[in-house]
């Protein structure tokens, strides 16, 4: 499995050929105008809630690319009544593919579109493969219904916001770590935006001493697992 950093909550993710791409807002961030989205390869587009800094360019890259978007109910129905390719799921739902699955589980936020639209119930994916197993938390604090994920699905790495004010921080990632039992995580939400600035070698000195691995990706940057 290979993941790239896209910006703020925004990964691509290559399973056996297959590219996945989650809460893709890139035009709308300064820090990737490096990131040109017409030529991102995209099969499937998961949603974890409507916010429109995870959002942003979802419809420009569906129609381009005819991929299927992920999302809860409410996200899947907004973005169908465009004509766009859906799969709508419900928390504790999965979607099946040959190569991957993506289970949609809960996440504590709030989600609505720009135009104020309810986005339905915020959530995260925990993504498995024949060999690898990842868990998108998405916008979230940190909650005990972490708990139940490693009762079923064995963690390689997570991916969890860390820059506080509208979700976890540090601290709060740390001890989600340790309720989905997984050591390596790789941080966003964070520094785009003045609200959510960090000191990232800070960041990084306390998930260590904690004996656990805090990957700060640059944008653009890939990482295999």
């Amino acid at each position: 499995m290979k993941i790239k950093f896209l910006g703020h909550s925004c990964f691509s993710l290559e399973i056996k050929g297959v590219n996945i791409l989650i809460d893709p807002f890139i035009t709308g961030n300064s820090l990737a105008s490096h990131i040109d989205i017409s030529n991102l390869k995209v099969d499937f587009i998961l949603l974890t809630h409507a916010h429109q800094d995870h959002v942003l360019d979802v419809e420009v890259i569906a129609e381009r690319t005819k991929a299927v978007i992920v999302s809860n109910y409410e996200i899947a129905m907004y973005y169908g009544a465009k004509d766009l390719k859906v799969h709508p799921l419900n928390h504790g739902g999965t979607f099946k593919t040959e190569h991957f699955s993506a289970k949609y589980v809960n996440a504590i936020h709030t989600s609505s579109f720009a135009d104020g639209t309810y986005g339905g119930e915020p959530g995260g994916f925990v993504i498995t493969s024949k060999d690898k197993n990842l868990y998108v938390a998405g916008d979230t604090a940190v909650s005990m219904d972490m708990k139940l994920i490693p009762l079923s699905t064995k963690l390689d790495v997570v991916i969890f916001p860390i820059g506080d004010t509208f979700t976890m921080g540090v601290e709060d990632a740390i001890i989600a770590s340790d309720l989905v039992k997984c050591n390596k995580i790789i941080a966003c939400h964070f520094n785009t935006f003045p609200p959510i600035e960090i000191d990232v070698n800070e960041a990084k000195s306390k998930f260590a001493s904690k004996n656990k691995e805090l990957f700060v990706l640059e944008i653009g940057q890939n990482i295999k697992i």
